[in-house]
């Protein structure tokens, strides 16, 4: 670092198991950029100060994670068409103090789901565990790629309701919302489960965010997670004969159009995903 150093970070509560600084620096490394990338635990009631705290700094970009997707967006300046439809930001642009809220989750999801599961999503029956901010992102991009059915599960029905209504103007066909309790008979019927919850995270590991007996032998069973590497929904899953798919990829995918949107430089997805996973295997 030097005076020169341009300064990007992730904030968050929690934020100590993020890996992003271990994916983004390698990124720096690999790519010659002179940038910095370092993660910040932020608390809901001290958004707004930290948000100030990058204009004032000269931060040239940051990730938002959980729980500040949503309520970032009011502190920014503009929000760019993508994430205006998904109502959430993960990722910010400061140009010239000018601060821009993007979304790169569901671009980075449905690349890596076509990548490493299942590369044909049109006339897919599509379900997704989850009405937070990166669900979302995902529903938002799933849809683009026209699935036969697109459904959204949450624990609380009016957040399930509600996320479906909110994608309803800016998307067709509709996002339909699904009762809890009509979750199991959705899943047996659908292509692709999809969790995007934070059931099974790590140090949380034995937990599953719904029965893996729902989804049928032959479907994909996606995972958000990435820590774990293959969560205990996705090795159940496969055991009885589905496909799955974890975090990995989207968490790379979404970090490098972060990467792009701040440098303009291509970024080393390869060397990002080999410093991530060696933070894992100790490789």
């Amino acid at each position: 670092m030097d005076s020169n150093t341009m300064m990007y970070g992730v904030i968050g509560d929690p934020i100590g198991h993020s890996k992003s600084p271990l994916m983004q620096n390698r990124a720096f490394r690999e790519t010659g950029v002179n940038g910095a990338y370092a993660a910040f635990r932020v608390a809901p009631e001290r958004l707004g100060e930290a948000i100030a705290g990058m204009r004032a700094m000269g931060f040239r970009g940051l990730n938002v994670t959980i729980p500040h997707k949503v309520a970032v967006m009011a502190f920014l300046d503009e929000i760019d068409e993508g994430a205006r439809a998904i109502g959430a930001v993960n990722t910010i642009v400061n140009e010239n103090g000018r601060l821009i809220g993007r979304n790169t989750d569901g671009i980075g999801y449905v690349r890596s789901l076509k990548e490493e599961a299942e590369p044909e999503l049109a006339g897919k029956r599509i379900v997704v565990l989850g009405a937070g901010g990166a669900s979302r992102g995902i529903l938002w991009a799933l849809n683009r790629e026209r699935p036969a059915s697109l459904q959204v599960a949450n624990r609380t029905w009016d957040k399930a309701r509600e996320l479906a209504d909110s994608l309803a103007e800016s998307q067709a066909p509709a996002v339909q919302a699904v009762r809890w309790e009509e979750l199991k008979e959705a899943c047996s019927e659908a292509d692709i489960v999809i969790n995007t919850t934070s059931v099974g995270m790590a140090p949380h590991v034995e937990e599953t965010p719904i029965d893996p007996s729902w989804v049928r032998p032959g479907a994909v069973a996606s995972d958000l997670i990435y820590n774990p590497l293959t969560t205990t929904f996705l090795q159940q899953a496969q055991e009885r004969g589905c496909r799955i798919h974890g975090g990995l990829g989207m968490f790379v995918y979404q970090g490098a159009y972060a990467f792009e949107y701040w440098t303009g430089v291509p970024a080393p997805a390869a060397a990002m995903r080999e410093e991530v996973l060696a933070s894992f295997t100790g490789k």
